[in-house]
Formats: structure tokens, sequence, C-alpha cells
């Protein structure tokens, strides 16, 4: 029985994806097999060796050590979409508080009332100081035209908005998940120098890491609007600050606040709203559960972070599935020890990720012991998993 730990509330819409019969599942376990987990922390938590998966019902991983995992062999899964939906009408959502001051304006109405005055007198001189552009017919700017990137893009065509987006990583499936009408530039310079809204949909990494700086504000058409349903860390939370008080930025919207840029005028935070649904936490709990059960049963791999992405048909009698370094004749290793036993190779994949490699091989035959015990013992070869079909 395959022993899933959870580490924070996973909807059980999820949980119900896992056979009871075959799935111990609960935030109590020792010794598991794999981690189903939304933001809980895992740097300093002690991975057991049994523990195989660890499945972040959500898309960002800061909160794994993916090094850490890689090394030994764990499989990390995220779930990419899943939540898509939720964070484009939160973009929306921005665009409009970026724009019309309805917080501002909803906060002066209760103080009018607070202090005594009858508000139906006052409501037509004061809503001057809440006035805003319409988003129709102005330009969006999309750094990121992933899952979310692309929803964003699209959408806002419908509301009458003119696209430009920037990805350097733009995959042949986002790109035709993309309207033909979205301009898609190489420089993301273009975008700054166009765009009147601007809103991030990127990864944070090392590359990534404040990236939305003095330099990158200075190359923005003065007046714009910047939105961050992100990652926190990829503004640089000072420049972002100076250019509010000098009007480069006219507003700035965060779904990641802090104490320092809360202070600074116009800026509307969100306590990270950006996926909190019902219906995201659905998805992303189905997802991961489904990814998981998905590599343990039967050891394909789909929507890693640290690993390639490997899956087949199963075939043959049983399967070797192999994590192991992205190193020179590997694969001829491993056959070679494979074909000593006369082990007929029905079907191979082999696929790799930087450092790493994943390796899928199906077995007409039952192999010795030793043979895989040969097999982990090479070189370059940090997990070995033996999957017999019933």
């Amino acid at each position: 029985m395959y022993r899933i730990k959870t580490m924070n509330k996973i909807s059980p819409v999820g949980l119900n994806r896992f056979d009871r019969e075959r799935y111990a599942v609960s935030d109590a376990l020792d010794n598991e097999n794999a981690i189903l987990v939304r933001s809980a922390k895992l740097h300093d938590y002690p991975f057991p060796d049994s523990l195989l998966a660890i499945a972040r019902a959500g898309s960002g991983v800061n909160n794994i050590p993916l090094d850490r995992c890689s090394e030994q062999g764990i499989a990390v899964f995220s779930t990419p979409g899943a939540n898509a939906n939720a964070v484009k009408e939160l973009v929306i959502c921005a665009m409009l508080l970026a724009s019309r001051d309805v917080e501002g304006s909803s906060r002066w109405v209760q103080e009018q009332v607070d202090a005594g005055v009858d508000v139906t007198t006052v409501v037509e001189k004061g809503k001057a100081a809440f006035a805003g552009p319409e988003i129709y017919r102005k330009t969006l700017g999309i750094i990121g035209l992933g899952a979310i990137g692309a929803l964003v893009a699209n959408v806002a065509l419908d509301l009458g908005m003119d696209v430009y987006g920037y990805d350097p990583f733009l995959s042949v499936d986002a790109a035709l998940r993309l309207d033909r009408h979205v301009h898609v530039v190489k420089d993301i310079n273009e975008l700054y120098k166009k765009s009147d809204y601007i809103t991030v949909h990127i990864h944070l990494t090392d590359a990534t890491r404040g990236m939305i700086d003095a330099k990158a504000i200075a190359a923005m058409k003065r007046g714009a609007r910047f939105i961050n349903l992100a990652r926190g860390e990829i503004v640089d939370d000072d420049a972002m600050m100076a250019a509010l008080e000098t009007g480069k930025v006219a507003c700035y919207v965060t779904d990641f606040p802090n104490n320092k840029i809360v202070k600074a005028r116009h800026v509307v935070a969100f306590p990270h709203l950006g996926a909190s649904t019902p219906e995201s936490e659905q998805n992303c709990a189905v997802m991961a559960a489904d990814e998981l059960i998905d590599y343990l049963e039967n050891g394909n791999i789909r929507n890693s972070v640290n690993l390639p992405s490997v899956s087949q048909e199963r075939s043959g009698v049983m399967r070797l599935c192999l994590i192991h370094r992205n190193i020179p004749a590997m694969l001829a290793s491993i056959t070679s020890l494979l074909s000593k036993d006369g082990a007929n190779v029905e079907n191979l994949s082999n696929k790799s990720l930087g450092n790493y490699a994943y390796t899928i091989v199906d077995l007409g035959s039952v192999v010795d012991d030793s043979v895989i015990r040969d097999v982990e013992n090479l070189s370059g070869v940090i997990r070995t998993r033996v999957l017999r079909w019933e």
C-alpha cells in the first residue's frame, strides 16, 4: 500500500482520487512514499528513504528544495494551468482596480457615513477624486505567455484591448493557445514602451528575481499600471515605490504584500488571492493526485519541475524506472546489463533535463534481482524502481 502524506489542507475532491484499498492518505503518516503539499515549507523537512515523489497543488515550487530532491531521486510535480482561470479573473479585477479607485472611493463613502455626513449630499462632488480611465482600447503587456498569460491575453482581446506579449521560452503548445491578434515581441522593451497596463506571469528564479527594477521601469510608458500576481520578489520594491512617488507608475497591484510596499501611495495589495477559489483548489488537488498516481503505479512523469516528462504505455511483464545523471553511455550500460540475463527490451523511453535524466524500460521477462542490483550500482544511477504488472 502506498502512503501519501498531506502537508496542508487538500481539497477532498483531489483526495478522493486515491483508491483507499491501495493508498493510505493522512497528515499523520511517517515513512511516506509521496507528499501532497500546497504552501508548507519543506526546505528543512527530513525526507525519509521511502519518499518517491512530491506533488505541489499549485504552480510555484519555491517551498520545495528541488536540488535536494533531485539528488535523492525524488520527483517533484506541479500543476501548471490548474489555477489559471482563477488568476486570469483576478488580473481583470486588478486592471479595473488599478484604473478606477474603487477601493479608495468605497473607503471614502464609509468615512463620510462615520463622520455623520449625509452621504447622498456629497457623492457628486466627491466622486471626482476617484475618476480613472477605461481599459477599453488600451494596451496590455503580458510578461510570460504560459497557461495563465495566454488566458489573460485572449480575454483582454475580448475586452477590446490591444495585447502585447513577451516570452523568450514560448513553447509551441503555448503559442497555439494564443489568439492570432496577440502581438508577440522579442524585445521586452517594446512591450514596456507600448503598454498602458503590464501584468507578469513568470516563475521566480535567479534570473527573474528583481527583474522589474529601476531600469525596467524607466523603459515603461509614463503612467503605466503594473500588476504582479506571480511572485513578490520579481519586483524591486524600492524601485517601484520611487516610481509610484513620481507618477512614472500610476498604480501597483500586488498579490504579495509586505510592510514596506503597502505603505507606498497608489498600491493595491491582496493577501495572495490568485488561486483562492474553490474551483482552483479542486483543480490543483485533482491534477496533483493524478500525477502522483501515474508516477507511483506506472512510473510515468508528467509536469515534473526537476525531471523530464517521460511516459509510455505498459508493455511486457515488468518495468524498470531509473533516475540517473545525464552522462554518456548510460543507456548502453543499462541495456548491456539487462541483456546478460536474456531479458528482451520491449520498449524504452529516455529524456534528460539539465544534469538529470529519466529512463523507462519495459521488459518481456522478469529479470533476476541480482541484475537489478547491478543496474542500481551503475555509476550515475540515483534511484531505481521496479514495477511488475499484475
